[in-house]
Parts: C-alpha cells; structure tokens; sequence
C-alpha cells in the first residue's frame, strides 16, 4: 500500500469524524452554552477520555502494535491471533475492573479532577452524577482500539479511522431529540458518549471476522508477548499522553478562574484537534506498523527514511495548519460555535485560547511523528525521560502564564511544553543515529516558509472585519469561511508548486 494513499484515506475518514464533531459541539454551544453544566460535561468526559488516550490509544497501542507486528512477521498468523486473544481478555477483565472503581469513586476523581468545583455543591454533584454514567465509555473505547491496532497491523486503516463519526452522531442524536426529556439536559449528552461507545465496538467486529482475527476469551495468559506488552505500557502510559495529563491538570488550574474558563479551552482545543487528528494522529498511525516492521527486518536505512518522508511531510502541512488557525481564529470561532447561548464574550475569548494553542501546534503533531520512531523499537525510557521533563516545564509555564494571561496562559504551556517535546525527542534520534536526515532540508524549509507567508497574507486580507462574522447569518459565514479555506490551499499548494515541489516527491510505499 502507498503510505500517501493510506494517509490520504485515513486523513479523509477524520475530516468526516471532525466534521461531524464540529456540528456536535456547535449544537452543544448552541443548545447549551457555556456555563455551569457544560463545564460539569466537558470535565466528566474529560476523564474517560484521558484514561483513554492513557491506557488505550496511547500507552496500549504503542505497546501493544510493535509486538503484534513482530508476531505476525515472524512466528505467522495463528501465533498473533493467540497472542491478540490473550491481550485482549486481559484487558476486559483489568477495564472492567477500572470502570468499576471510577463508578464508585466518581465524587474523589472530580475533586481531584477540578477541585475549584468545590466551592460550587451544585456543580460539582452534576459533575459527579455525568462521571458515573460517562465512564464506562473507557471499556468500550479501549476495546475499540485494540481493534484499530490489529486492523492497522493487517494495513486495514479505514475502519479504525471512520470509527469515531459513530460517537458524534450519537451525541448529535442525544442533543437534539433526548436532551429535552432529560433534567438537566445535559444528561442526554452523558448517555450519548455512551451509546457512541457501544456503537464504536460492535462497527470493530466484522472487520475483525474478515481477516480472521476476531479474539477468544480465555483466561490463559502465558504467551510471553502479553508479559511484554504490559512490561512496554508501564512507562508508555506518561510516554505517550504528556499532553494529556497537561490538559487534566491545566483543567485544575481552570477551574479556579472565572465561570466558562473550561469551556473556552474545550472549543479551542476541539478546534486545534482538527489538524492534530488530520495529520498527527493519521501520520502515527500509518507510521508505526512499517516502522516496526523496518525494525524486525535490521533496516537501519529504511528506518531513518521513513522517519525523515514523515517530518517532511508534517512541516508541509502542520505550518500552514497553525498560521490559518491564528489568521482565522474569528472566522472559525464564529461559524461554528457562535449562536445561541454562545455570546461575544465567550467568542474573544475562545479566540485567546485558539491564539495560543496555534503556536504549538507543529510541536504537537511532531510529538506524534516522533515518538513511532522510539516505540516502534521498543524503547519505551527515552520518551518517557522527555516527557517527564517536559510535563514539569509545561506547569513551570503555567505558573508564569496564568497569572497575566489566564486561561489562554494555560494553552500557550501545552503548546510550548509540545514544541519543547518535539524538539529532545528530534535531538535524541539524531544523536543516536537513528534519523539521518535526507539531502535538501535546508531549501525545503525555506520553500515552505514563503509559501505560508504568503497564505497567511492572502487569507489576512481576504478575512475583512471581524465584526462581518458576528453579524452575519449561517450560511454567508460557512460560504465565506469556504471561500477562504479554499483560497488558502490554493494560494499556498500554488506557491509550493512554483517553487518546484511536487506530489510524487512523498509517494513511499507501505513496508
């Protein structure tokens, strides 16, 4: 398979998923606001979420997919269905376990979550009530990607990718017909992460039937694939998902400021997910199966190229990324999210936050790039020494931000704490010649920087005045935010052509 098509399919199937996030969360602005209980429902979904991006896609997959992968290049296929099985009734049986406790010590996680709640009885006791019915969502997703890491093993990359559509549009539904029967409404959205859960899963299974790789439930435990896995995800956890614990705790922080501070930073990072999960999230995925690979087969060569086809490739698009998010932080801001109970206020300043976030925005997708390079070798303590460093200098920042800044303080940290990542990690494959970089970064760079200047120029002066977004309706705002978001690529895809960039120069085979 071409890497450029299997990015291209991946990258399609998350453009319907951010889509169709983005109309959730506009319903959300819209129905619900930016309040008391928005912020009690951004904050108990928060929490499964992190346990998830923890333990299943980060922690888990990095783990759990170089193992897989070895498995199946050299022991055969009846091995790694053995070897999936065992792994995946191990971590039903410790998910169902967690889920129990996170039921039952809901009020603890809340105070530990946003402590500022607190002082709120009635905010916190909604908290408390939408934890409990979210978090057994962490048992559906996680299972959902150990299904992704055995699909993506076998190259299958569109189901995995097309999965996460399923949640939005079982919160779509939840929003707008069974909100109303619910009190509060917010209820609705809780049971909605739920049945996305469940609706993720079931969309797994015949995927799996496919290719033949469906797990059994056992209780035996003894391959010693599944004692390696779980000795990789110890460490992997904190590896993988610094941003994470910097967004929980930056969650804390916020939840001493001023009411809506929790849900500025929600809409701003939704909005900054959509390029991390574009090209991060479907970059890493499409990497670390052929990088594995690579490394079982002793290709050093191989290894470093495909590193270097993947750093080229996100400057070529995360660049551009961020100086549109930060040119069109109103545009966008506006059109999705400004209507309703969604005021002026929270508008400027959910553009704060976006501003901020914007600046980190290469660094969070190279972190994605990155760190296949280590995990596909099985080498779990460098990545977890950066990000360690890295977490205590993102809350440093923090202390520094806050004050003057507030909440948008606590975006530029993550931003930065990323960028901060991105670069040791960079540093280290270098030092230790697992990346050599390929002839001609130098003018590539350059070629890249003039075609995003002149991008952002283009879209600066097209954009026109800010209070054209508040005022208009609807459909003049999607019109002309599609406007603007085509003339952008085209100014800038134009400009890198002139330049003499071309698309066959990334097409690179799948290992």
């Amino acid at each position: 398979m071409n890497l450029l098509k299997a990015l291209a399919t991946i990258s399609s199937f998350t453009l319907l998923s951010r889509i169709s996030g983005f109309i959730r969360d506009t319903l959300i602005a819209r129905i619900f606001g930016a309040g008391l209980y928005t912020d009690a429902f951004f904050v108990a979904f928060k929490l499964p979420n992190l346990l998830r991006r923890l333990f299943a896609e980060g922690a888990f997959s990095q783990a759990f997919v170089p193992i897989l992968g070895e498995y199946r290049n050299k022991i055969g296929e009846d091995a790694t269905w053995r070897l999936a099985s065992q792994v995946a009734s191990f971590l039903t049986l410790a998910l169902l376990a967690v889920t129990l406790l996170g039921v039952l010590g809901a009020p603890v996680l809340v105070y530990i979550s946003a402590p500022g709640f607190a002082a709120e009885p009635a905010k916190f006791d909604a908290t408390v009530l939408l934890t409990r019915i979210t978090f057994p969502y962490i048992c559906f997703i996680s299972l959902v990607a150990l299904s992704a890491g055995i699909l993506n093993t076998w190259s299958r990359f569109s189901i995995p990718a097309f999965t996460p559509v399923l949640l939005n549009v079982a919160m779509i539904i939840a929003a707008t017909l069974l909100a109303p029967h619910f009190n509060p409404p917010v209820l609705a959205l809780a049971w909605g992460v739920l049945l996305g859960g469940a609706l993720q899963l079931g969309l797994q299974i015949p995927a799996l039937l496919r290719i033949g790789m469906l797990p059994k439930p056992t209780l035996d435990f003894s391959d010693p694939g599944v004692r390696r896995i779980l000795y990789l995800m110890g460490p992997a956890t904190l590896g993988v998902s610094v941003a994470q614990i910097s967004l929980l705790i930056n969650t804390i922080f916020a939840s001493f400021l001023g009411t809506g501070s929790v849900s500025w930073l929600y809409y701003a990072d939704r909005l900054m997910e959509f390029p991390t999960g574009m090209l991060g999230v479907a970059l890493g995925t499409i990497l670390l199966p052929s990088l594995s690979k690579h490394y079982a087969d002793k290709s050093p060569e191989e290894y470093s190229r495909l590193l270097d086809w993947g750093l080229r490739l996100t400057l070529l698009l995360a660049l551009p990324a961020a100086a549109a998010l930060a040119v069109l932080a109103v545009p966008l801001i506006s059109t999705l999210f400004f209507y309703g109970q969604f005021n002026a206020h929270d508008l400027w300043m959910t553009r704060q936050a976006l501003m901020a976030y914007s600046l980190g925005l290469l660094g969070l997708i190279l972190v994605k790039v990155l760190a296949p390079g280590f995990y596909a070798r099985q080498n779990i303590r460098t990545p977890v020494k950066v990000a360690i460093f890295t977490l205590l200098a993102t809350q440093a920042m923090n202390l520094v931000f806050i004050g003057p800044l507030k909440h948008a303080g606590l975006a530029l940290s993550i931003g930065l704490g990323a960028c901060l990542n991105a670069g040791i990690l960079l540093h280290l494959l270098r030092k230790h010649q697992v990346f050599l970089p390929q002839p001609g970064w130098l003018a590539f760079i350059l070629k890249v920087m003039l075609a995003v200047c002149a991008m952002s120029l283009a879209l600066y002066l097209a954009a026109g005045d800010e209070t054209f977004w508040m005022h208009s309706r609807f459909h003049n705002r999607v019109a002309y935010l599609t406007g603007l978001v085509m003339l952008g690529a085209s100014v800038y895809f134009l400009a890198l052509w002139m330049s003499g960039i071309r698309p066959r120069q990334f097409s690179r085979k799948a290992a």
